[in-house]
């Protein structure tokens, strides 16, 4: 027995344990920088005084709404000031914050409020029409409160659902309501929702301890500076805006908001209100890069942008370090709070040149400070592959900010979790220096004559060409070589090429069995956070449409 072991009979004490939970950083800011701005959207500013006071009010109203441990609030908004305040007043009561996708259809978003047995529904009246289509779907009994929020900002639908507006339920609430910690930091704290491109979507949930967790990781791995200033184009319906909402709030930043995001925007922001950080799939990077001239505005300083979601191609990457923004690229999933890898620089490569550089950024990376462990493992005997950069497996990460699973769904939450890791259905080569880069989705590999064919290899070739703006590739059933592969092809404005001329291209990046075989021109359906929807191409693939 250690002379140690007798503290053990003590236990826990409120002096010496504290529940980690991403509602102290918003108290603490408040207190130590009260006049600080906040939130910035269009007309509006909230200093963090008012803001702090906003969320206690928002707490008490939803409290007398009945809204205690355990109970559901779901919010359908975009990226404003009531987005941003939901993520601490709701958890401040012991609810769950579950954010919805704003792009859903009503039959999705009737399936998400029901199955998450949400008794609060906060939703823009931009949304007013597939919101009330999806509380009909529910009955006339769903009881769910519908409050409505009224930007002064929506040039949309201005018709209310609920019973109050956002406003009136901050009138209702205590300005001076106690702020107060979960009793447990493993209590559930938000909800959030798979894409759901096959079947239901699945409700991951997330515990105070991986969100306060990942804001410390987030801010350390960063490099985030006090006082930053950051523009939100990652949707806050999307794994809570990487929790880089709570971030931004223990440094005291201001949080710029977007309704909606385009090139001249982030410009705008940046000119407008000094932007410093910002994150967005690599689909923002490329509108930043295209962007039309009169979009654009000078600005003198470094932006710092996080990316992820499908590996941004190195000629993205490369383009758009030449005009000012410095990227770094991480991966993670919803059901990792985001991004749990992170491509840390190494001053190694310095001295590279801007080509391999990019195509050193383009690379996932290694587990975040927050990441216990992240390794490549053989999905079918379940051992570690080499570090050789060229044996593909699947990426099984360790860490805090793994969900406690998968809502009413122990059978997939069980899939999910095998020998101590997350099994993230990503495959991925692990790099002699210990890097990880993905090279697809399990579903998403092709194998063509008994090869495995990277898709996001061949996408990176397309966008070299100068006219591409963004290339999906998937696999098209051929009756010699079992799949080939298909690339569907969005080109820049005024851009021209030809298929013969892009697949002749193609040869210069790829080998001859990894070429596409057939290259469709059309503007690719993409989600509302970004990503491409390669679910619906291979769909038009498999029904004949090209």
């Amino acid at each position: 027995m250690s002379m140690f072991d007798e503290y053990n009979a003590f236990g826990k004490d409120a002096a010496n344990h504290v529940p980690l939970s991403p509602l102290t950083f918003i108290e603490r800011t408040a207190a130590l920088f009260p006049d600080r701005v906040a939130v910035i959207h269009g007309d509006r500013r909230y200093t963090y005084r008012e803001e702090f006071e906003r969320c206690r009010r928002l707490a008490s109203g939803l409290e007398k709404l009945g809204v205690k441990q355990g109970v559901t609030v779901a919010v359908m908004a975009f990226n404003t000031p009531e987005m941003v305040e939901c993520h601490s007043g709701v958890a401040a009561t012991g609810g769950v914050l579950n954010t919805i996708n704003v792009r859903l259809d009503p039959d999705t978003i009737a399936y998400i409020l029901g199955h998450g047995e949400a008794k609060v529904l906060i939703t823009d009246t931009a949304f007013a029409a597939s919101v009330a289509a999806a509380l009909d779907i529910l009955g006339g009994d769903h009881g769910i409160t519908v409050i409505d929020i009224d930007d002064p900002m929506n040039d949309g639908d201005k018709t209310r659902l609920g019973q109050m507006t956002y406003e009136d339920l901050l009138a209702s609430g205590d300005p001076d309501y106690a702020w107060t910690l979960p009793d447990d930091e493993w209590d559930a704290m938000a909800l959030n929702y798979t894409s759901g491109s096959t079947g239901r979507p699945k409700g991951v949930v997330y515990h105070h301890r991986g969100s306060h967790l990942m804001t410390m990781g987030t801010i350390a791995d960063w490099q985030m500076p006090q006082h930053l200033c950051y523009y939100y184009v990652v949707p806050l319906f999307h794994c809570n805006g990487w929790g880089h909402v709570w971030a931004v709030t223990a440094l005291a930043g201001t949080i710029v908001c977007s309704r909606a995001v385009t090139a001249k925007a982030v410009y705008d922001a940046i000119a407008d209100h000094n932007v410093t950080h910002f994150g967005g799939a690599p689909i923002v990077l490329g509108m930043i890069v295209n962007a039309l001239e009169e979009d654009r505005k000078p600005f003198d300083h470094t932006v710092e942008v996080m990316t992820a979601g499908a590996p941004p191609p190195a000629a993205i990457l490369e383009a758009i370090e030449k005009i000012g923004f410095n990227v770094t690229q991480v991966y993670g999933l919803t059901e990792t709070y985001g991004h749990t890898v992170m491509c840390v620089w190494n001053s190694d490569w310095d001295d590279e040149d801007f080509a391999s550089r990019a195509v050193l950024k383009a690379r996932q990376g290694v587990g975040m400070t927050l990441t216990q462990r992240i390794t490549v493992i053989d999905p079918e005997t379940g051992a570690e592959v080499p570090s050789d950069g060229e044996t593909i497996g699947e990426i099984g990460i360790q860490s805090n900010t793994i969900m406690k699973g998968y809502l009413k769904n122990p059978e997939a939450t069980k899939e999910a979790f095998i020998n101590g890791y997350f099994r993230s259905g990503d495959l991925a080569v692990m790099h002699p220096n210990g890097y990880v880069e993905i090279k697809d989705r399990l579903k998403d590999i092709i194998i063509s004559g008994g090869e495995n064919i990277s898709s996001v290899e061949i996408e990176g070739a397309l966008h070299r060409h100068p006219a591409v703006a963004i290339a999906a590739v998937v696999a098209k059933p051929d009756d010699k070589w079992g799949e080939v592969p298909c690339a569907f092809v969005e080109l820049k404005p005024g851009g021209e090429v030809t298929e013969d001329e892009l697949i002749n291209f193609s040869r210069e990046h790829l080998a001859g069995f990894k070429r596409p075989k057939q290259i469709v021109f059309m503007t690719i359906p993409k989600t509302a956070t970004g990503k491409l929807q390669k679910f619906e191409l291979r769909r038009m693939v498999k029904d004949g449409e090209v």
